[in-house]
């Protein structure tokens, strides 16, 4: 395949398993605020949101996008996306300086810092709700943390949770859409592009 087929072929996909690691990592993060000492909320923010690439991995299996399937065909633009993951990760280079001259504002670093990945998924997407979460998320955290800076283990969480259920809601629907319209004869290739990485 060419390379506008191998992104044809990346925007059938699902992309469900890592907007539903990322939901599960922050509601962890809303419980963890909530329950926990105050000492171990830093810990538990990082260990979570650090853990989302993997559990998403893992969840991959039960959504059919399965990523790690052996023989499954290369597409370039699962690379692209790992690359957007990296530069989410790379934040951390600025969330984690932050927190330790300011831990309060922890929560709202990471969580806006790690959604500035989903702009550049839209592209990938080509749909219109990564680049809404990215900004409605980012414009949200930034309110709250005006609003209430103190309050970051509340409402960052509650405030990515929100974006992630609307996401997978509009992903979903838009799944059912292109399995609805897509025709018999085309199905086997469809789901042979089903694997791989999808967005986080």
């Amino acid at each position: 395949m060419n390379l506008d087929q191998q992104l044809a072929a990346y925007r059938q996909r699902r992309f469900l398993a890592m907007p539903l690691a990322g939901a599960i990592a922050w509601l962890f993060v809303l419980a963890a605020g909530q329950l926990l000492e105050a000492r171990w909320h830093l810990l538990a923010l990082f260990v979570a949101t650090g853990c989302i690439a993997y559990l998403g991995i893992g969840l991959s299996k039960l959504t059919g996008e399965n990523f790690l399937a052996k023989g499954q065909a290369k597409n370039p633009f699962d690379a692209l996306f790992m690359l957007c993951v990296g530069q989410a990760l790379l934040a951390y280079a600025i969330a984690i300086p932050v927190a330790l001259k300011d831990a309060s504002s922890a929560p709202y670093t990471v969580a806006m810092l790690t959604g500035f990945m989903w702009l550049p998924c839209a592209w990938l997407m080509r749909h219109w709700i990564a680049a809404f979460h990215a900004v409605a998320r980012t414009l949200l955290l930034l309110g709250a943390w005006l609003l209430a800076p103190s309050e970051g283990y509340l409402w960052a969480p509650i405030i990515v949770l929100s974006q992630y259920i609307i996401t997978i809601l509009v992903l979903e629907w838009r799944w059912a859409g292109l399995r609805h319209t897509t025709s018999p004869v085309s199905t086997p290739s469809l789901a042979a592009t089903e694997g791989g990485a999808t967005i986080a």
